[in-house]
Formats: structure tokens, sequence, C-alpha cells
């Protein structure tokens, strides 16, 4: 039988093949713009679309438009701020030698959501969607391996700047997620627009304001470069719209897990584009990730 609630799992699927079109259209901006100007377009620009992916669910719902409660602010500011920390420094590492590593320590995001989710948010987890979690985390990270970068490991700067940046990408996510559920007397669609027009908005004004007074010709270039940057913030607010959807209906941590399945759509873009050949431990950590994602979907 359908149930609304279960409709996390397509808005997830929808999401991460977002995500992977915007991180690639980022990354490219990446070396014109450097890591804040590349990071900002994703709000700038997505701002507007999300302006109007908002005044589409207000038409369709006929929602009233709910003024922010004070109980909102807190846990939209720990969402958006955190978010801005976490996409800077995951664009920094993919311009470092270390990306691999950085990569690998960023993809236990899942596990952390699970801890902040419990803590913040009482998010209950089943026995069976830990497992899942930790099967796909296991999964997703031993993908990210490469030959020769285990010697990489040692060394502190990926492991920091990995671990940190999926904290705050898990803290992202329960932030959204606790203010996507504390909008009143509306439906979970229009909570999560809502909420998705008040986040991008603040991210757009602390990273525009940090560009204007530190680096204000990156702002010039980020306008002279609108077109790329455009579509990226399209893209990147319709993913955002997707995973607000997902954060109303369910725990983060189980939103945040299906999302490795972006790991699948990446390597099948790898091998059936570049005719990458899937090494034995590819195979393996791939396995782990469909059984994790399966136990999950069935937990």
């Amino acid at each position: 039988m359908f149930s609304v609630a279960a409709l996390w799992i397509p808005f997830t699927i929808v999401a991460a093949l977002g995500q992977v079109a915007r991180n690639a259209m980022q990354r490219s901006l990446t070396g014109p713009l450097g890591t804040w100007g590349a990071t900002n377009i994703r709000f700038l620009f997505g701002f507007p679309f999300s302006l109007v992916f908002f005044a589409v669910v207000i038409l369709a719902t006929g929602d009233a438009v709910p003024w922010p409660t004070a109980a909102f602010w807190p846990w939209l500011l720990l969402g958006a701020l955190s978010q801005i920390l976490a996409t800077g420094l995951m664009l920094a590492a993919m311009n470092d030698r270390s990306f691999v590593v950085t990569t690998a320590y960023l993809k236990t995001e899942a596990i952390q959501t699970a801890i902040f989710g419990f803590v913040f948010l009482g998010d209950h987890l089943t026995w069976l969607k830990v497992t899942a979690i930790v099967i796909a985390t296991i999964g997703v990270v031993i993908t990210a391996l490469r030959p020769g970068g285990d010697k990489a490991f040692t060394s502190l700067k990926p492991t920091i700047q990995g671990l940190v940046a999926a904290a705050a990408f898990a803290l992202s996510a329960v932030g959204f997620r606790g203010a996507i559920i504390v909008v009143p007397d509306v439906s979970f669609v229009t909570a999560a627009s809502y909420t998705l027009v008040f986040g991008l908005g603040v991210q757009t004004l602390v990273l525009t304001i940090y560009l204007l007074a530190r680096a204000p010709n990156i702002l010039r270039d980020i306008l002279r470069l609108w077109k790329p940057s455009m579509l990226a913030g399209f893209t990147g607010a319709l993913a955002s719209q997707f995973w607000f959807l997902a954060f109303a209906l369910t725990a983060a941590a189980n939103v945040r897990t299906l999302a490795l399945v972006e790991v699948l759509f990446a390597q099948g873009v790898a091998y059936y584009s570049f005719k990458q050949p899937l090494l034995p431990r590819e195979l393996f950590g791939i396995a782990l990730i469909v059984v994790g994602v399966g136990l999950l979907i069935a937990g």
C-alpha cells in the first residue's frame, strides 16, 4: 500500500543525482573562482530558484506563509552555517593531493548524522537501520580508496579535514531537519520549501558579505561567469529541494545513508563514459553499499 512517508526514498535518490551533477559543476568553477567563490554560486544563484519553487508550492497547496518562530532560527542557522563550512572544506579537498583520503573520511557523514540526530532530535533508529548505516559506510569508504593512498592516512591534515567536513555536513542535515519539523501548521512540502528559502537566503547573505569584505574581485568573477553559475545554482537548489522534502519525512540519518547511492552513480559514469574498469575492491565496496541500502529500506 502506498504511503506518503515512503516518498523519502525517491526524493533522496533524485537529490543524490542532482548533487552529483552540482558537485561536478562546482568543481569546474573552483579554478577560476577559488574555493569560496565556487561555494557561493550554489547559494547566490540557487536562492532565486528557491523562491520560484516556494511560490509554486504555495500556489499548489494554498498554505498560509507562517512567520519564523523562535525555535526555527537556531536550527536554521546550525544547518546553514554548517553547510557553508562543509562545502568549503569539500571543495578545498578536491584541489588537494589527499583528496581520496579526505573523501574516505568524508563518507563517515551518515554515521555522524545518526549520532547527532539521536542526540539533538531524538531520532529513533532500529538496530537494523544502524547496521545498514555501518555496512553502507564501510562500503563507500572502500570504494573511495585508491592504490598508494594508504600512506596518506598517516597524515593528520586529510584526516582532520575529512572528519570535520563530515561532521559539518551531518550537523547541517540535522539542523535543516530540525528547522523543517518546527514550521507550524503547514504541509511537509511547504515546510521544506520554506526552510530552503530561508536557508539559502542566510547562506547567500553570509558568504556575499564575506567576499565583499575579503575578496570583492571574486564576486566580479562570479557575475562574469553567470551562465555556468546559473546552471550550477539551479541544479543545487533543485537537489536541496528534494533533500529537504526527504528530511521532512524521515530521520536525517536515513536520508544521508541512502544518499550514498551517489557513489554507484559516479562509478557507473566512470565505467560507461570513460571505460574505467572496476577493481575487485571497488566491486566489494559497491556490494556492501547495495546490502546496506537494501537493509535500510527494508528496516
